[in-house]
């Protein structure tokens, strides 16, 4: 594949941002085999926007020709408190649940499910004195006020009352990066300002140091979009306020879950923001292109109209659709149908493997969730 079709590939919906496409296209034009890494919070069930959205980045990725790296990032969970702060059962898992989720999604989505590395973050950082001097030299090179820029907005608002511990989380984000060799990181556009640390620090650290056919590169930072959430009644006035409206799998009502049924999925997207001729912000319009637009279609998508209102539509493209739901040919209860229709057929593997070798992963969650 040549470095553009590669290029291609990598900046593709639903890439959002490259920081910077200069600098990716001049590692690729160097042949050199590179390293992509995404990290993962130990936190619940594992919804659309986590599982669909970053993994078909990562078959991309794959298809591109670099080396996929997932991280459990156990210990962050942790820090974070998630799943009752029981480090434990973060670990269990993460290693069970999560890993074999994201490999049944990769094989979905058409890409290789033993491509990707998975590394336990607890794994990456035992017996590693060379970790740890690296997160101590980043710290040199940071300051306060830097590491609270890079805070969530919740992290931001709470001031001089903010647990040591979200201090130290963007730090070790920023040495997971050199640690795993990441020419490539990766994440949701709500992680921009962790990576463009990692990218301050680069030529500085004196361990770790990322290269590219021996010279020293800083970290090409791949953000992909958020899926807003299904509940929300109104446009978010900002960028940053719509990263607080991602799904959240603290409140099922805003999240397709990859296990949901097909008719929990319906009911779901029944109940979403639509509102008529709004493509600018359309958790439906977003769940069709993630769907039944990923990859070029080969046959019409037909979205199923009542003869009376004009019958069946052809689309061949997303823009097709953006632009006849701007225009109002598209009803949204008629684009509400497509979307449950298109996901739900998307999803159904990995419905049946929740359903079948599956079943004990799902419950053992259920089981968790219900008691933290």
């Amino acid at each position: 594949m040549d470095v553009e079709s590669k290029l291609s590939l990598i900046l593709r919906y639903p890439a959002e941002e490259v920081i910077t496409v200069e600098e990716l296209k001049e590692m690729l034009q160097a042949g050199y085999k590179l390293n992509h890494y995404i990290g993962f919070e130990i936190s619940g069930f594992i919804h659309i926007g986590t599982g669909v959205v970053s993994m078909s980045k990562v078959v991309d990725l794959q298809k591109a020709g670099v080396r996929t790296q997932i991280l459990l990032a156990d210990i962050h969970s942790w820090l974070n408190n998630k799943l009752g702060g029981d480090l434990e059962t973060i670990r269990r898992v993460a290693v069970t649940y999560y890993v074999e989720t994201f490999k049944k999604i990769i094989e979905v989505l058409g890409g290789d499910p033993d491509g990707t590395r998975f590394v336990l973050g607890s794994d990456l950082y035992h017996h590693n004195d060379e970790y740890w001097l690296l997160l101590m030299d980043i710290t040199r090179h940071l300051t306060l006020s830097q590491v609270r820029h890079s805070l969530t907005i919740l992290g931001r608002k709470m001031g001089e009352s903010i647990p040591l511990a979200y201090l130290v989380y963007p730090p070790l984000q920023v040495a997971d990066v050199f640690a795993l060799g990441a020419h490539i990181p990766h994440g949701g556009i709500d992680q921009r300002r962790a990576h463009i640390l990692a990218r301050e620090v680069a030529y500085k650290i004196r361990f770790y140091p990322l290269e590219v056919d021996g010279k020293r590169v800083k970290p090409v930072a791949l953000h992909h979009r958020l899926l807003p959430a299904l509940n929300i009644s109104a446009k978010p006035a900002s960028k940053e306020e719509l990263s607080e409206l991602k799904m959240s799998k603290s409140i099922p009502q805003s999240a397709i879950f990859v296990h949901d049924s097909p008719e929990e999925i319906k009911q779901k997207i029944a109940k979403a923001y639509c509102p008529p001729r709004e493509v600018e912000y359309n958790p439906v319009l977003e769940l069709l292109r993630v769907s039944a637009f990923r990859e070029e279609r080969k046959t019409p998508f037909v979205i199923r109209r009542p003869a009376q209102y004009g019958g069946d539509v052809e689309v061949w493209s997303y823009q097709e659709l953006e632009g006849l739901y701007r225009e109002g040919k598209i009803h949204p209860a008629d684009l509400k149908n497509a979307a449950a229709d298109a996901l739900a057929g998307l999803l159904e593997p990995v419905y049946k493997f929740f359903q079948g070798p599956g079943a004990k992963l799902l419950e053992e969650m259920k089981n968790i969730t219900i008691t933290r």
